[in-house]
């Protein structure tokens, strides 16, 4: 039993054994069925407002925490290290070779190879509830300045058919021939929503983004670079069933590291400081 299913569980038994012990002290005080019912959905309602994400990740540790998969990297291109880190001790640094988890090309696309931090299928954004993200890149200097595509943090939204699992990331941040964009790619086909033609090798990338996915107009995206903010969207933020996707009830995944078309070149980029957050908004 993996660690993710373990953790459901245990909380779904401490849910239902809460909830047997505030129906066994009602019963104590003769409360009427319909009070008693009112009384445990309220109390069931704030035990689960407890458990809405808010997750972090300093790299600090020995090994990867439970919130990542790395299904999407090879073991040996993953390490904790302390030359680069954005704050504490240490941060990841991520290599990607040749040959990494390779896929293959077809009509559409290139054989392309990947290592990247995947997060854990429990913490997987929901279609209209928004979410903040937080993380920090390095790319050192070293890093190779070439044509070939390559993806440094994306969110995909979850295919249910073979049919759309080629279909490019809705939102994705992208560093190809020196220039950093950001995209967002919907039914409608792809947009560039910012562009830095700067050098950013060798510095620190401290990236928040405020999403909600939507196949309707709520959609939104607000984007900050090192405190500035450089995105302001509203709108479609994710692909409609004419593409193969659910008519509801979508889920959107993040992954961050290293996503490019084959070359030989191997290329290393530093992660740390990560958060994510549910951002709990009033009801009307």
């Amino acid at each position: 039993m993996n660690s993710q299913t373990s953790q459901m569980q245990n909380v779904a038994r401490n849910l239902e054994r809460l909830v047997n012990q505030f129906e066994k002290r009602l019963r104590t005080y003769f409360m009427s069925p319909d009070k008693r019912n009112v009384l445990i959905l309220l109390v069931t309602t704030g035990i689960i407002c407890q458990n809405q994400i808010d997750v972090y990740d300093n790299f600090e540790a020995s090994e990867l925490k439970n919130i990542w998969s790395s299904s999407t990297m090879e073991s040996k291109s993953f390490e904790i290290q302390s030359k680069v880190v954005r704050k504490g001790q240490s941060a990841a640094k991520i290599t990607l070779r040749t040959g990494d988890i390779v896929e293959a090309g077809n009509d559409s696309s290139l054989v392309s190879e990947r290592d990247e931090l995947e997060e854990a299928d429990y913490l997987v954004c929901h279609e209209g509830t928004k979410y903040e993200y937080q993380f920090s890149l390095f790319l050192p200097d070293s890093f190779p300045i070439v044509p070939t595509r390559l993806i440094i943090a994306q969110w995909k939204q979850k295919c249910p058919r073979r049919l759309c699992s080629d279909d490019s990331p809705v939102l994705a941040i992208r560093y190809q021939s020196g220039k950093l964009f950001i995209t967002l790619t919907t039914d409608s086909g792809r947009r560039r929503l910012y562009e830095l033609r700067d050098e950013i090798r060798n510095r620190l990338l401290d990236f928040k983004f405020q999403v909600r996915f939507s196949k309707q107009n709520n959609g939104e995206i607000e984007a900050f670079l090192n405190d500035k903010n450089i995105i302001t969207y509203k709108g479609i933020t994710g692909y409609s069933e004419k593409r193969h996707y659910y008519a509801k009830n979508n889920t959107f995944y993040f992954k961050m590291g290293l996503y490019r078309d084959r070359m030989p070149e191997p290329m290393s980029i530093y992660i740390d400081e990560y958060t994510k957050k549910e951002i709990i908004e009033n009801q009307k």
